[in-house]
């Protein structure tokens, strides 16, 4: 068995299913943005910012989710994968959840026209003490909101193991 994260109206619930129900639930949760695209959902432009940290096994990451406009959002969900594995026991706040061995998804929360989602600020245990971890960065549910511009909600930042900040 193994905890996948279950979205559902941009709610991120902790659930315990077999690996082929993970799999199910990531391909309704795609049909579903994408059908609600094709239908004509509202258009939002999300996008992500913030920084990122790598020191002594710890991933540190702040993030702020914005709305650039023109339609607000009640909620989005966003994903965070790594390119090394979580720890084992890893706490979460409130409306994040482990999806995988190097993914989180988290809520973020209601995304006004023009203005700023919760921030959401994180530290990942590593299983192990990499020099590098590579962050990649995208939206994994916006309520079948179509996003013309996803260049800036998808980013890839490179975290060396310095505990120098860097900015996305």
């Amino acid at each position: 068995m193994e905890v996948v994260a279950v979205v559902r109206r941009g709610v991120v619930r902790r659930a315990v299913a077999a690996v082929s129900a993970a799999l199910a639930v990531v391909l309704v949760a795609g049909a579903a943005g994408t059908a609600g695209a094709a239908e004509g959902g509202p258009e939002a432009d999300v996008a992500y910012h913030g920084r990122v940290s790598l020191a002594a096994g710890r991933l540190g990451i702040l993030l702020i989710p914005e709305n650039q406009g023109p339609a607000a959002l009640p909620t989005a969900t966003l994903r965070l994968r790594l390119s090394a594995a979580l720890a084992d026991r890893q706490p979460l706040i409130e409306g994040c959840a482990r999806v995988g061995l190097r993914e989180v998804v988290c809520e973020t929360g209601a995304l006004p026209e023009h203005g700023q989602g919760r921030h959401i600020g994180l530290a990942l245990r590593l299983k192990e003490r990499p020099t590098e971890v590579t962050l990649r960065i995208d939206t994994w549910w916006n309520g079948g909101a179509t996003d013309r511009n996803v260049h800036n909600n998808e980013h890839v930042v490179l975290a060396l193991e310095t505990g120098d900040v860097y900015a996305f």
